[in-house]
This record gives C-alpha cells, sequence and structure tokens, in this order.
C-alpha cells in the first residue's frame, strides 16, 4: 500500500486511450502534479538501449530502473514509436516493476495528493485512490490517435503498422505476469472512442467530482 494521504486520482487504460490528455487536465483543475508513469518504463527502455543492453533481461533492465531518477525524464526520446514498444517489453519484468514502485508510490504520497496516469496505478500502486478512472477507446481510433501523434512528431509510419502495436502492447501489457493491465475494481470505466477531448475532459471532471464528495464526506465522517 502507499502513504498517500492526499486526494489521489489514478487514471489508468491502454496506449492512445486519452489517459495521460485527461489527467493532465485533471491535474491543471484540481492544482495537483502529475506523474506519467509510463515515461518511466519508456525511460528504462531507451536507456538500456543506449547502453547496449538487451530488453528481455531482466537483470539488465532492473539495474537500469534501480538507477532512475525523476530528473532524467526530460528527453524527447521518451516520446517516440520505438520508446513506447521498449516500455511495454521492460514493463513485463518483476524487477523493473519493483525498482519503480517506491518512486510511484513516493510521488503518490505528497501531501496535497497527485494524479497519476499507467496501467496499474489504480490496482497495483495506490489501490486506495479515493477516485480512479479507467479511459479506453477501440483499437482503431487509438491506433489512429497515435498515428496523428507520430505524424506531429515527424514520424511517417503507416496506420497499420501502428495498429500491429497497438494490438501487440495491449496483449503484452494485459497478459504480464506482474501487475497486469486491468481496471480496479472500484474503478469508473471511460470509453473515449466516441468523444471529442472536450466531452472527455468533461466527463473525467464528472467523475472525480463524485468521488472527491465521497472522500470528503469520509473525512468529515
Amino acid at each position: 500500500m502507499s502513504r498517500a494521504t492526499g486526494f489521489v486520482i489514478t487514471v489508468d487504460g491502454p496506449a492512445a486511450s486519452g489517459k495521460g490528455t485527461l489527467a493532465t487536465r485533471l491535474g491543471a483543475l484540481y492544482g495537483l502534479p502529475v506523474l506519467d508513469s509510463g515515461l518511466l518504463y519508456r525511460a528504462v527502455g531507451v536507456k538500456l538501449q543506449r547502453a547496449g543492453g538487451d530488453l528481455d533481461d531482466p537483470d539488465q533492465a532492473g539495474a537500469i530502473a534501480r538507477a532512475l531518477r525523476p530528473e532524467d525524464l526530460d528527453d524527447p526520446d521518451f516520446r517516440t514509436r520505438g520508446a513506447g514498444e521498449a516500455a511495454s517489453r521492460v514493463a513485463i519484468h518483476p524487477a523493473v516493476r519493483a525498482a519503480l514502485l517506491e518512486l510511484q508510490r513516493s510521488f503518490a504520497a505528497q501531501a496535497g495528493g497527485a494524479v497519476l496516469d499507467g496501467r496499474d496505478m489504480g490496482t497495483a500502486i495506490c489501490p486506495e485512490a479515493p477516485a480512479k478512472l479507467y479511459a479506453t477507446a477501440s483499437p482503431q481510433v487509438r491506433a489512429e490517435r497515435r498515428w496523428k501523434q507520430l505524424q506531429a512528431q515527424g514520424e511517417a509510419v503507416p496506420l497499420s503498422e501502428v495498429l500491429a502495436d497497438i494490438l501487440r502492447r495491449d496483449e503484452r501489457d494485459g497478459g504480464r505476469e506482474a501487475s497486469p493491465m486491468r481496471p480496479a475494481p472500484d474503478a469508473v470505466l471511460l470509453d473515449t472512442s466516441e468523444m471529442t477531448i472536450e466531452q472527455a475532459a468533461d466527463a473525467a471532471r464528472r467523475i472525480v467530482e463524485a468521488a472527491r464528495a465521497r472522500w470528503d464526506k469520509t473525512r468529515q465522517g
């Protein structure tokens, strides 16, 4: 269990489901710091590749994860398509997840609270968080979103390849032994397939407002 005492919001979901945008919007709305946990795994993958290591070697990946610091995350290479694939491969290693566990829980334990975006924030990192969302969308919609994002970054990739990446990552993230991607039992499912960014953000706000009201009542009770 984390040591979180403030108002913690977890936003989980598969790649390109909109969870990062929602987490950022919620952080701004409530004045809370936001952690993109996926960036941690991207950093581990990229740093391991730069060191000439093997993404499928749990010992090598774990060593990189143990040395990771929050200040290491400001690198544009961590936002590329290749970094996303590397992140999915190293994230299956229990040693990597264990190494990053305390870093994520420490972030959540900030006095005022925090917003955490990832795949197991509401199940493994902050199971006691008062507000939990699980953002999702169809693979086709998510692939198109990611494809447009990559185009904007100057990465020319066929949409069919992006869809294949999405499906492969879904299978790997959902099937891994350590903290598989799945909604927490008390998470509210938010399907953004047919929503604009504004509609999804408003729906997320209403979900969190309801959770905050329950949390405030419990604290006062």
